[in-house]
């Protein structure tokens, strides 16, 4: 039997034109997902393909609702027996941060695959076709069960978990740091190399999740001010993931800032702006994100804000994830 796929386009560059086939920039997306897949030769024969278009927008446009609304659609289809699979069409400039959010929410032996592309449809060599073909040949293999969420982009396949956009224009834009990539996909066949350790994976029930609590990242540096963490209490948020300097490291400002924060009853986090490396526990102030970036950080601590958690618990998280 042919294997089941539900694509589901969002948006993004790999659904986008522009006016010349010089122009890599400034393009917009024009591209509805049926039409998409019909345009490329061979995609439609992968396997059984089922398409739907929750939303066709920019990847920096997306709300947290529609976010949200994307995990309940990639888990409902999921838990239909007449699936196998599900790939997910998306704007490069947020692709990791849904892929994030899915793997915490998300939970099943199928798979599921994000694809984005970093030249428009109508540019030169444009990568979205190939790309696409990649997603739904790696949705559909049986050898993707049970790796969790997966990104393919440049003929990698990388988890969703590590992954993370490392150059802004490059069509081998995606990477995972030290992780490593899971696999490839070369002339049409799946290889996989490794199989990821995924902790973490789906610690969060969508069931009766329908917003998050806010949560600001502030970028630490020297001679950083306080008033963005003033700024960030005054609006109301309930946490502050700072992106700090080396190991979690806080300069005076942040310090104090994080403080006034945490007596205001926010949950206060540090990550790092470095791309590589733990963040470590220390004595008193704000919590260590350890191995999470401050994307990665944000989006946990809204879904443990959404569910609840005591600091205690959201300290005992970061540390499993």
């Amino acid at each position: 039997m042919r294997p089941r796929l539900v694509l589901i386009g969002t948006g993004g560059t790999i659904a986008a034109t522009a006016g010349d086939a010089r122009t890599l920039t400034g393009y917009r997306v024009t591209q509805g997902i049926e039409a998409m897949l019909a345009a490329i030769p061979g995609a439609a024969d992968v396997a059984d393909i089922r398409c739907e278009q929750p939303f066709n927008v920019d990847s920096r446009d997306l709300s947290t609702a529609q976010v949200l609304r994307l995990a309940r659609a990639a888990d409902r289809h999921l838990r239909h027996p007449d699936v196998d699979g599900v790939v997910i069409t998306h704007g490069t400039d947020s692709l990791e941060e849904t892929a994030f959010l899915l793997h915490l929410t998300v939970r099943s032996p199928k798979p599921i695959v994000l694809v984005g592309a970093m030249r428009p449809a109508s540019a030169l060599s444009a990568d979205g076709p190939l790309n696409l073909i990649n997603a739904l040949l790696a949705a559909a293999d049986p050898a993707s069960r049970d790796r969790g969420v997966l990104v393919v982009m440049n003929d990698c396949i990388v988890a969703a978990r590590h992954a993370a956009k490392r150059h802004t224009t490059r069509v081998d834009a995606f990477g995972t740091g030290g992780a490593g990539v899971l696999g490839a996909v070369t002339d049409g066949r799946v290889r996989y190399a490794m199989r990821p350790d995924l902790p973490g994976t789906a610690a969060f029930s969508l069931a009766g999740l329908r917003a998050l609590p806010p949560v600001d990242i502030v970028l630490d540096y020297q001679d950083a001010p306080a008033h963005p963490y003033a700024a960030a209490i005054q609006a109301g948020v309930r946490g502050i993931v700072v992106a700090s300097m080396g190991n979690g490291s806080l300069s005076p400002a942040a310090a104090r800032g994080c403080a006034q924060a945490s007596r205001r009853g926010l949950v206060c986090v540090r990550a790092s702006r470095v791309p590589e490396g733990l963040v470590t526990d220390a004595d008193g102030g704000p919590m260590a994100a350890h191995a999470l970036n401050p994307l990665q950080a944000r989006i946990a601590l809204r879904l443990a804000l959404a569910r609840g958690m005591t600091r205690a618990e959201i300290g005992d998280l970061l540390k499993l994830l």
